[in-house]
């Protein structure tokens, strides 16, 4: 299969995409300032205590107070294999003051939920300073390599309440690699009680790392094809981490030279657009429609123009065959959380439904979030659910809809900024010396406010002209731009330069 990454850096985000043979197969977006508060560390003060709920409510210094359940029996480990011993719960009132790291983002009305059961990612290694736990991936499945490497996180244990989480990347480093990196996570969380003893109650105590970093330490491995930067700091950052790493080739990394924006060069801005859409097509004929609720997300399977060739039995099993492949894809693309109920068309054999469920099984098996599939029942509807990672991707391209009480989605106002980018490069590129953009009021005054378009202003674009006029009518994502020769301008006295 081939992998090809892409990384690239504009409008105050980070953007990073993977097509697997030409199919896009991941895409995640981070705001430069905000970052991901997932595994962020702050200091707390828990506000309320539920005890008929084993949970309280804390202030960290996000937009809502946090969830801690003080029950913290339930852990994320469970996906290594290893042996968690029985956490005693957390004895709170409010009032008091604690160290908690977040574990998954806030979403919707919701706050974030956090844990006071620290723990810090490495390449090959994660330490956690608080839980008895000694445990490896289950990718790892040398039984000789893994007593070997158990053994090496055994004696990197200074006492039982310490633990460690062997890796994937484990078995491609030395002893002396790993040492290296458990002595550098164990820093971190010593620098992180550091702090803590000065903080104020909201202070971010340690911040995870950036989007691109992430990727480069938890996916990217030898079997990538090729990686473009689209940005030359980021190329730059991205090349002398892949040095550090050892075990991936920096002449993989290419920087992106083209006058045209990368992503849309590549087709990547149409693919995720039409990716995320509530209709998806299937091949033959079929299609799905996807909903997000409160509570879970729903997929429905329709056959569409497929009409087949035999039985109506075998025309529903060739399209829910098609839509359980489908499906896996579209949860790991939008990066989906929590319950997803499939509505498959109704199928009559027993044999017809088990094969179904194990093909989602088996495409949910690529997955790095964790799922966890049920079987069919009678109606033919299947639940499974997936492991929440970082924000779901619709959050960049969509916002809800201020003029139908949020019941609809409008496109986000960074993802039209990216269009507008996208657009000014093409005139751009085509020789125009000038480029006049005209779009929705609120929208100019948040890009000038922002800086979105700043650093293309004042590097590839600083021997051109950009010109702004803003409507008060144009619909939020409504613009056009067009590129002119001209050297004297006739423009509405509300026309302003780009910065």
């Amino acid at each position: 299969m081939k992998k090809e990454w892409f990384f690239d850096r504009y409008c105050g985000h980070l953007m990073v995409a993977l097509l697997e043979d030409g199919e896009l197969a991941e895409f995640a977006a981070e705001n430069e300032k905000q970052g991901d508060t997932v595994g962020n560390v702050y200091k707390g003060r828990v506000t309320n205590v539920l005890s008929g709920m084993q949970a309280a409510f804390v202030c960290c210094g996000l937009e809502r107070n946090c969830y801690l359940s003080t029950d913290e029996t339930f852990t994320d480990l469970t996906k290594y294999d290893g042996t968690l011993k029985k956490q005693s719960a957390l004895n709170l009132k409010e009032g008091d003051e604690v160290i908690v790291q977040v574990t998954k983002p806030p979403r919707g009305n919701k706050g974030a939920k956090v844990t006071t059961k620290l723990s810090f990612v490495g390449k090959r290694l994660i330490y956690l300073p608080d839980s008895d736990f000694l445990g490896i991936s289950r990718k790892i499945t040398h039984e000789e390599t893994r007593e070997v490497l158990l053994k090496i996180a055994q004696k990197m244990r200074k006492n039982d309440n310490e633990g460690f989480i062997v890796r994937t990347q484990a078995p491609f480093a030395s002893k002396k690699a790993l040492q290296k990196e458990a002595d550098y996570l164990k820093s971190l969380y010593n620098e992180t009680l550091e702090k803590a003893k000065d903080a104020k109650v909201g202070d971010l105590l340690y911040r995870d790392s950036d989007l691109p970093v992430r990727v480069m330490r938890d996916s990217i491995g030898d079997d990538v094809t090729a990686m473009t930067v689209g940005d030359k700091a980021l190329y730059e950052k991205l090349v002398e981490l892949s040095r550090l790493r050892g075990d991936f080739q920096p002449k993989k990394i290419v920087f992106f030279e083209g006058d045209k924006a990368m992503f849309r060069r590549f087709g990547i801005d149409k693919l995720l657009y039409e990716a995320i859409q509530p209709s998806v097509a299937l091949k033959g004929g079929g299609y799905l429609v996807i909903q997000q609720t409160e509570a879970m997300t729903v997929v429905d399977v329709n056959t569409g123009s497929y009409v087949g060739d035999t039985s109506l039995e075998e025309t529903a099993f060739s399209v829910n065959m098609a839509a359980a492949k489908e499906v896996a894809r579209q949860v790991r693309l939008r990066n989906v959380g929590g319950i997803v109920v499939i509505d498959f068309i109704d199928m009559d054999l027993p044999e017809h439904k088990q094969t179904v469920t194990d093909a989602l099984t088996e495409a949910l098996g690529k997955d790095k979030a964790k799922c966890k599939v049920l079987p069919m029942s009678d109606l033919c509807l299947t639940e499974f659910t997936r492991k929440r990672q970082g924000s779901e991707v619709p959050s960049y391209l969509f916002k809800p809809c201020e003029h139908c009480a949020s019941r609809g989605f409008v496109q986000a106002d960074v993802f039209v900024a990216s269009q507008i980018r996208a657009d000014i490069m093409d005139v751009f590129s085509e020789g125009y010396a000038s480029a006049v953009v005209e779009l929705n009021e609120g929208l100019m005054k948040k890009i000038l406010r922002e800086g979105w378009l700043s650093e293309e202003a004042n590097g590839a674009w600083k021997h051109n002209l950009v010109y702004m006029i803003p409507h008060k009518t144009y619909a939020d994502a409504q613009f056009s731009v067009r590129g002119e020769r001209s050297g004297v301008l006739v423009l509405p006295d509300k026309a302003q330069m780009l910065y």
